[in-house]
């Protein structure tokens, strides 16, 4: 027997909330129509470890996953047979477990954004809310196939800008290495050399503050090191948290340069899926919701929401979101013109696309700029090192 959480109705209409044990979805639904309920949604309550229980699956392979049940259902073929089909032809153990498990769900009456949502990791947020919408609003092969493509998308962004940042990556990696080798081993053998210059108090306030902090290496290095390891074990920690993902995604919009890309993604992503679900007849607050999570930014989302409270007391999308902050003006003025001529779903697209474009040219800037900066950086340890080392060698020498 599995328990289930439901959100139902009373004869009155008031919402009532609560739990209920029973075999599968389907008796569960019985169940609570027994008690003269009429059920809005009714979901399994999922173990806390079962959403940990596979880690992520490639991009690529999700968005093949996607196109496929999307032609199977659009050529006929029933939802449980088409994920059977899938499961047995992947050739990744993680996928065939997850579709196992997600085909064993929709067997016992659930439906399929309710299945994937017990794999968060695997599937993503935008993928389940998108998928949900879809099985309410009736066009579900449209969503997978939107779907495939969002998640195509953001795949070849994640591996261009990987590729990208490959090598400024290994300049940091290896100055960092070789900045920690020269204090920890080189520049020691200086001391015994400036002794009497810091006898005398001649030695220069730079040498003196490189000698420390290479002194400090020396003597704490495998306690900064376990230090370190400690945080970054803590802050990951943290960051799945709710708190911790609100954070850094405010730290992310808020960066010079990234934060405008990190920016535009989000709201091109919000405008695609709220273009798609209003174009399927989908309500403007519903549709506002699930569009809000397939952001896939938490500050953009809050404020979404809270902009869908005016909007729900009868205002015009482009008001409230302008009020929120997170929106280019152009990008209000064209849902402004939108909302005027009703072609709000077709602008919310090409806004989407528009700034799609706009971000990958300005993704390519900000990454062409990290390798110099990399460098300058870089050049500039190494050259307060070799001045603070030159300058009592010249000292002595002019003494001399």
């Amino acid at each position: 027997m599995d328990e289930f959480t439901y959100v139902a109705r009373d004869a009155a209409g008031a919402r009532v909330t609560g739990t209920i044990t029973a075999s599968n979805r389907r008796e569960a639904l019985a169940a609570i129509a027994a008690r003269a309920l009429f059920p809005v949604e009714v979901a399994g309550r999922v173990q806390a470890g079962a959403t940990r229980r596979y880690g992520r699956i490639s991009g690529q392979v999700l968005a093949t996953l996607y196109g496929q049940l999307a032609d199977l259902l659009h050529s006929g073929v029933p939802l449980l047979r088409a994920l059977d089909v899938l499961r047995r032809q992947s050739t990744r153990a993680t996928l065939t477990d997850v579709l196992g498990e997600v085909h064993h769900d929709v067997e016992q009456g659930a439906s399929l954004g309710e299945a994937m949502q017990r794999f968060p990791r695997v599937f993503g947020e935008m993928a389940i809310s998108m998928v949900r919408a879809g099985a309410e609003g009736g066009f579900l092969e449209e969503a997978l196939s939107r779907v495939a493509q969002f998640t195509e998308t953001q795949d070849d962004i994640k591996k261009r800008t990987a590729g990208a940042l490959a090598y400024p990556v290994f300049l940091a990696v290896v100055g960092t290495v070789v900045v920690t080798l020269l204090m920890i081993f080189f520049v020691p053998k200086f001391d015994g050399l400036f002794q009497n210059l810091r006898e005398r108090g001649e030695l220069p306030a730079m040498t003196e503050l490189v000698l420390g902090v290479s002194a400090a290496m020396q003597h704490w290095a495998l306690l900064v090191v376990g230090v370190l390891v400690a945080a970054g074990i803590a802050l990951r920690q943290w960051l799945a948290s709710d708190a911790g993902r609100l954070w850094a995604d405010r730290l992310k919009i808020g960066l010079p340069l990234a934060g405008t890309v990190f920016l535009n993604l989000a709201v091109a992503r919000f405008c695609r899926v709220l273009g798609t679900l209003l174009r399927n007849g989908v309500p403007i607050l519903r549709a506002l919701e699930i569009a809000a999570d397939a952001a896939g930014n938490r500050v953009l989302r809050t404020a979404i929401l809270e902009a869908a409270k005016d909007i729900s007391a009868g205002q015009r999308l482009a008001g409230p979101l302008a009020a929120c902050g997170h929106f280019p003006p152009t990008v209000i003025e064209m849902i402004t013109v939108a909302e005027e001529a009703s072609t709000l779903e077709k602008v919310l697209i090409d806004i989407a696309e528009s700034l799609e474009r706009r971000t990958w040219r300005q993704l390519d800037i900000v990454v062409r700029l990290l390798e110099p900066i990399m460098l300058l950086l870089l050049a500039s340890v190494v050259l307060v090192l070799v001045i603070a080392l030159l300058l009592p060698v010249i000292k002595m020498s002019t003494t001399i």
